[in-house]
C-alpha cells in the first residue's frame, strides 16, 4: 500500500514539473516570437515610401525695403459713400459737400458729374480745379477738399484676429491696431493702446508673420512681430486707411497614436520640422507602438496620401528623416499584444500562458 501511494507522489510531481517545463517553454516562445514577429516585420519593410519630397518648409520672404515700411506719407484715397467738402481759397461762396456715389461719382456745382473714386484727395483736389478752370469759372483755383465722413477710413484685420479698426488723422501704428482689435476690437477697443511686442497678446495659434494688403500696391508686405522687444520700433510700422492685416494660423501638426503625448504641434517660424523633431517633441513613441508601421497621412486638396515609414530605421539613421508640413498627420498604430503586456505586466503574460497549457492538456 505504501509503495503504491509513492508511486502515485512519484507520478504527481514529475507531472507537475512536466507542467512547470512547460510553461517556462511556453513563456519564452512568446517572448521569441514577438521579437520574430518584429524583426520579420522590420526585414520586410524597406524604408520610408515615395511622397516625402519637401526639404523644408515653404520660404517666407520679408519686406525689408525701408521706402515700403515706412513711407514719409500716403495721401488718402476716396470711395463710395465718403462725404466730403469742398473749399476754394478766397472764396466762401463755394462750400459744397457731396457724398461719393454707388458709381463713384458726384455732382459738384459749376462743374457737374466727377468721377473720384479710386483717386486721392490730391489728385480729386487737382482734377476739380481743373475742371473749374475749363468752366471759366476761376483763373487759378486753389481747392482744398475735407473729408466729413467716410466708411472707408478703416483697417481690417482678419484670420486669427479679426476685427475694424477706425483710422482717423491718416494713419496708425501696427501695434495700436493689434492692440485694439485684440481688446475687443472695433471703435470698442480703440482706447486700448497696449503695445504687442514680440507676438505677446496674439492668440497662441497666431502666426508671428503678418501680410498687410495695402490699397493701390500690387504686391502684399510681409512683417515678423519676431521676439526681441529691443528691435520692436523695426516692426511698429504705420497702417493706412483700407489696409488689410491677415493674421495667418501658424501650421501645426498632429500626433495620434502610440505616443507618450498626442495633439497638435506648432510648426517652428521659416524651419522645417522633421519626424524626428516631431516625435520627440510628443515625448517618443511608446513600447507598444507599431514601430515599422508607422503612417504619414498628408492631404494635398481633395487627395489623401498615406505614407508608411519605419521609425526604427528613422532612429538609427538607415534611411533619411522624413520632412513633415502643416496639417500632417503622424499616427503610430498599437500592438495589441504589447499594450496588454504593458498595461498588465508578467501577470498578463503568465495569465495567457496558463490558457495555452489548459488548451494543450486538452
Amino acid at each position: 500500500m505504501t509503495q503504491k501511494y509513492h508511486s502515485l507522489q512519484t507520478s504527481v510531481m514529475m507531472q507537475r514539473n512536466r507542467l512547470g517545463q512547460r510553461m517556462a517553454w511556453i513563456v519564452s516562445a512568446l517572448f521569441v516570437l514577438m521579437t520574430l514577429c518584429g524583426r520579420v516585420s522590420q526585414a520586410q519593410f524597406s524604408g520610408p515610401a515615395l511622397g516625402i519630397t519637401t526639404e523644408e518648409n515653404p520660404p517666407i520672404k520679408l519686406t525689408t525695403d525701408p521706402a515700403i515700411l515706412f513711407p514719409a506719407g500716403r495721401d488718402v484715397y476716396l470711395g463710395n459713400g465718403d462725404v466730403f467738402t469742398v473749399r476754394i481759397f478766397g472764396n466762401i461762396d463755394y462750400t459744397p459737400t457731396v457724398r461719393v456715389g454707388l458709381n463713384g461719382s458726384v455732382d459738384l456745382p459749376l462743374i457737374g458729374n466727377l468721377i473720384v473714386s479710386d483717386l486721392t484727395v490730391h489728385q480729386a483736389q487737382d482734377l476739380i480745379a481743373q475742371k473749374l478752370k475749363a468752366a471759366g469759372m476761376f483763373r487759378d483755383p486753389q481747392v482744398s477738399i475735407q473729408i466729413t465722413d467716410s466708411p472707408n477710413q478703416i483697417v481690417t484685420v482678419i484670420g486669427e484676429l479679426h476685427g475694424i479698426v477706425p483710422i482717423v488723422g491718416g494713419q496708425r501704428r501696427l501695434f495700436d491696431i493689434l492692440a485694439a482689435v485684440g481688446s475687443g476690437g472695433g471703435a470698442s477697443g480703440l482706447g486700448a493702446t497696449t503695445v504687442i511686442v514680440g507676438g505677446s497678446g496674439l492668440p497662441a495659434t497666431a502666426s508671428h508673420v503678418l501680410t498687410i494688403n495695402r490699397y493701390g500696391m500690387a504686391q502684399p508686405i510681409v512683417v515678423d512681430l519676431g521676439t526681441d522687444p529691443a528691435k520692436s520700433a523695426l516692426i511698429n510700422i504705420p497702417i493706412f486707411p483700407r489696409d488689410t492685416i491677415v493674421v495667418p494660423r501658424v501650421g501645426v501638426v498632429y500626433v495620434l497614436g502610440a505616443f507618450k503625448t498626442q495633439g497638435a504641434i506648432p510648426l517652428q517660424q521659416n524651419s522645417p520640422i522633421t519626424l524626428m523633431k516631431v516625435a520627440a517633441l510628443a515625448g517618443g513613441p511608446g513600447y507598444e507602438g507599431r514601430f515599422n508601421d508607422l503612417r504619414i497621412i498628408r492631404t494635398t486638396g481633395t487627395t489623401r496620401q498615406v505614407v508608411r515609414v519605419d521609425i526604427t530605421k528613422v532612429i538609427n539613421g538607415k534611411v533619411p528623416d522624413p520632412v513633415l508640413q502643416a496639417e500632417d498627420i503622424v499616427f503610430l498604430p498599437t500592438n495589441p499584444m504589447k499594450a496588454a503586456i504593458k498595461s498588465g505586466g508578467l501577470s498578463t503574460l503568465l495569465g495567457i500562458a496558463s490558457v495555452l497549457v489548459v488548451a494543450i492538456n486538452q
